[in-house]
Formats: C-alpha cells, structure tokens, sequence
C-alpha cells in the first residue's frame, strides 16, 4: 500500500439495531450519515452549569474543543466553564483521546449522548475533530450566526444517542478549479470550511489551465506577471503568492483537510506557453485566450528546457505543500501521438517522485506505465475499464455522477451539461465499488466531487451547484453502502436548509427535496 494512501480500517460490524432504516433516524440531521447509530430516551441539555472537559494538551484536540465551546456560545449565550479531566461526568461534555478506540481508524470517533453527559472520545484528533462536526449538526443552527446575541442564556438540547462512526474511503474529496475563474484566499478558505462540515479531507486546487495561472513560481516570475492576468471572458484573474499558497495549506491542515495542488500538463496549458516563448516548439508566444475550448495547447515535449521547467514547478510547490500529492493533469491532450504522450506521462512521473510526491493524474495516464504509487483519477464514463481496472489506486470522479459544475436540469441558468444533468439524485444514487469492474477493492482510495468554474464568476456560483451535491457526495464517501438510502437522505439533507442558510450558503432548493425552514 502505497504511503498516505491507506484504506481505513473496518472496523467491528455494528448492532444490528444501528442499520434499521426507522422513521426515529430520519429526523436527526445528520450529513453524512454515522456508520453506526442508536437513539435512547432522553436529551441532554446545556445550561449555565454544564462543562467542558478537555483531556490532551494537543493543538488539533485544543482547536476542536474551542470550535465546540464557540458553537455551544453562540446557539444559547452560554460560555462554557473548563472542568478538569476525570471529573465529575454529570453535566459535563467530554473530548478525550482513547487508544482503544484504534478499531475506528484513524478518522472514527464513539459519541455518546446521555441525559446526564456527553462523552466524545477518538483514538486520534482527526477523529474527535469529526466528532465535533457531529455535534454541530445536533446544535441549533443558530450556532452558524457569528453576532447573535442574548439577553440571557438560553438552554439547548442534545439528543439521546450512540454514535459508531468512520468513514467508508480515507479520499474523500473535492476539486475547486480556480484557474477558469480566480477565486481569492478568503473564498477558498470558506470553501475549505463547508468541507470539513461534511467531513471531507481533501481540496484539489486546479492552479493552471488555458485561461490563468495562479500559483507564484520564483523561477518563472512570467507565469504569475503574464499568464495570471486573465481568466474566463477576459475579466481580470489573478494569483496566490506563495506565502498566501502556504496559508491555505495550513489552514487546511487545521481543518484535517488536505490541500491536493494540481499543474495540468502537458496540455491547458495556453496561460504558460504565452507567458514562455521557449515553452513552444516553435518558439513563438501564442496570444492568452479567454475562451473555454479544450485540446488544442501542449507543452513542447521534445524540448530539454520543458522539462526544467516542470521540475521547477513541481519543486517549487512541492516544498510548499507537506501533503504526499502532486496532480500532474494530464487529460484532453490532442496535439501529442499516443508515444509523446507516453514518454511525458513517465518522465514527469519520475519528475514527481524525485520531490518526494505521488503523481495524480486523470485517467488518460491510465494508457502509460506507471509506478505502483501513482493514482488514476477516473472521470470519462466512457473511459475504457478494462485499462482503468488495471491502475494501481482509483480516485472516481465519473463526470456523470460527480462533476457538481453540470447543471441540475435543463433550466438551471448556471453549469454545462456536456456530461449529463445531473439532479440531486443522481449525485446521490452510485456506488463506488461497482464502478470500476476488474478493479481491486483496495485500489479504490475513494470520491472526489470535480468544480470546474467555466461559468462560476463568484463564490455565490460555487456555492449554487455545489450543495446540495456536495453533500451528497460526502456521502457517497463517508457512509457505508448498505446504509444509504435515498428517501432518509432526502429527509436529512433537507434539515440542512436552516444551517446553511445562517452560514449565508446560496444553496440550490432542488425541489425533489422539502426543506426546513
């Protein structure tokens, strides 16, 4: 297994009681659903007197606890007092780290909900930091508002529960293509945070195309002062300066989120050849273009300087990014024979692994020879399965199911739909074990939901075709197959609605759904 790819342990099959599909389970607004769950009597109620217990001096454990603390603040005026670890249980809710809870895997968490207490424990920060999310989603979405204020304190009810939970893929992600369209660091950020909401661990930031290229490069300073000026429709672009690039990486590493840069090589390619001369074979700078065709850039691949080229940029972002990934692209190449295409692919591969990363790449590099901890991320339904059966790990992104930029039906005025329109449902109802046929199961890192910003000028954009979807593919990601089903989905997802309404989510209402109010 290659390093930082490996599946989550699976843990002990739960009671039986936890896998019923009853009405009492379908209220509980809970996105994506916990693997294991059981509803008790009763509720726990915050007041003036309950505590927070904190048992690690962790930063992550300390980053969580303070997030709950905020949450409980803002949903009821009520500041938390700290209690000492092992003190007494009644009245107080409790984070601890617990090594017997290994069985969870490095993401699960056991939640338990009593009358008297809450008990949050996790053999890991990831875990408590998803149990936390759990918890948020019980609160009063009230608990969003960042200026409520009360008069005086109002108490908040917890149901009664037990929670099992870990999620079903270790990749659970989501790609925001910021190259078609720029979007700045405080949009990313929000971004990163309506992921980590919904437990997802990893952004995949599209950082270069035909249209802008938006990451700083020391080496090539044209590539920002040029290439990152324009986008989609000739409106100004934009870039990340390196500081800025290593802000959101921490930023999201605070969230347990992964940062996945990606360089589409050898093709989109058009913002760096026209910064570049010598990037061209014929050694002439095409004009920047504005426009959203596909196919028609290529690095020069029988150039020595190409290649200097790659290895600083990879260099360079690599030092910037402590995750394993680099995303090298690779898709929609229409200048290059099959043999080019090959030849790049593996040398680029190696260019990777030299700085110390595993290569990415979309599933046309499934056609080369690749190393055994190289990933395929799949999203041609029509791609051949036979040849994607053969990668050695799978990241499914099929565009039918997942490209969350298609529209929703065919009076959505945002979107495309070259692929498929593709309703809520239809995002919801797949199976990521079935998809790939011949693939082995633990070849399947997991799910990533693909945002390209042809026609997203804003976060308002983003954030229209993203959700509900996203949340349905956090899903598809999280919870165990056998638990999902579509009419509970329908009910939960909807109770969503007063939550992302006080985050300010410009959400679509996709009508198939009742949302609460």
């Amino acid at each position: 297994m290659a390093a930082g790819c490996a599946r989550t342990p699976k843990p002990q099959a739960p009671h039986p009681a936890a896998t019923a599909k009853s009405s009492a389970l379908r209220v509980l607004p809970l996105v994506p659903l916990p693997a294991s769950l059981e509803r008790h009597d009763g509720a726990f109620t915050i007041t003036p007197k309950t505590t927070l217990s904190v048992a690690s001096q962790d930063a992550a454990v300390q980053r969580s606890a303070r997030q709950l603390a905020e949450l409980v603040r803002r949903s009821t005026g009520i500041t938390l007092a700290s209690a000492p670890p092992g003190a007494a249980a009644d009245g107080a809710i409790s984070l601890r780290l617990d090594d017997q809870q290994k069985s969870l895997g490095a993401e699960g968490y056991e939640l338990t909900i009593a009358p008297q207490s809450v008990s949050l424990t996790a053999a890991t920060p990831a875990g408590l930091f998803y149990g936390v999310q759990t918890i948020r989603q019980l609160l009063p979405a009230s608990s969003e508002y960042e200026a409520v204020l009360f008069q005086e304190p109002r108490p908040a009810t917890l149901p009664a529960l037990h929670i099992r939970d870990w999620p079903r893929f270790a990749w659970r992600g989501a790609m925001l293509d910021v190259a078609r369209h720029f979007f700045s660091v405080e949009d990313v950020e929000r971004y990163v945070d309506l992921l980590a909401l919904h437990k997802m661990n990893r952004l995949h930031l599209h950082l270069a195309d035909d249209q802008g290229w938006r990451i700083e490069i020391k080496k090539w300073p044209g590539l920002t002062t040029k290439g990152g000026q324009s986008e989609v429709g000739g409106t100004p672009g934009g870039f990340y300066t390196q500081a800025q690039f290593a802000g959101l990486v921490s930023y999201a590493a605070d969230r347990f989120v992964t940062i996945v840069p990606e360089i589409d090589l050898p093709g989109h390619t058009n913002a760096a050849l026209s910064s570049y001369p010598e990037l061209n074979c014929n050694g002439v700078a095409p004009s920047p273009r504005f426009d959203t065709e596909v196919g028609y850039s290529s690095l020069c691949v029988d150039k020595d300087v190409t290649y200097t080229f790659i290895d600083d940029v990879v260099g360079e972002i690599a030092a910037l990014t402590p995750g394993p990934y680099f995303h090298a692209g690779g898709d929609e190449v229409k200048t290059l024979t099959p043999e080019q295409y090959k030849k790049f692919i593996e040398r680029v591969q190696t260019i990777v692994q030299a700085h110390g990363k595993q290569m990415i790449g979309w599933d046309e590099i499934a056609a080369t020879s690749l190393h055994l901890s190289s990933i395929v991320q799949h999203w041609r339904p029509d791609a051949a399965k036979s040849e994607i059966s053969r990668a050695p790990k799978l990241i499914l992104s099929p565009a039918d199911r997942a490209y969350i930029d298609m529209k929703y039906d065919d009076e959505t005025a945002l979107g495309l739909k070259w692929a498929a329109l593709i309703p809520l449902k239809n995002a919801y109802e797949w199976n990521p074990a079935t998809l790939v046929p011949g693939a082995a199961a633990d070849a399947v890192l997991g799910v990533e939901a693909a945002l390209w910003s042809e026609t997203l000028a804003n976060m308002r954009d983003v954030e229209f075709l993203a959700f509900p979807r996203l949340a349905a593919i956090a899903e598809v990601a999280w919870s165990p197959q056998e638990r999902r089903d579509w009419d509970d989905f329908r009910a939960r997802v909807g109770a969503q609605a007063p939550r992302w309404t006080a985050l300010g989510v410009n959400f679509f209402r996709a009508p198939e759904i009742e949302w609460a109010r």
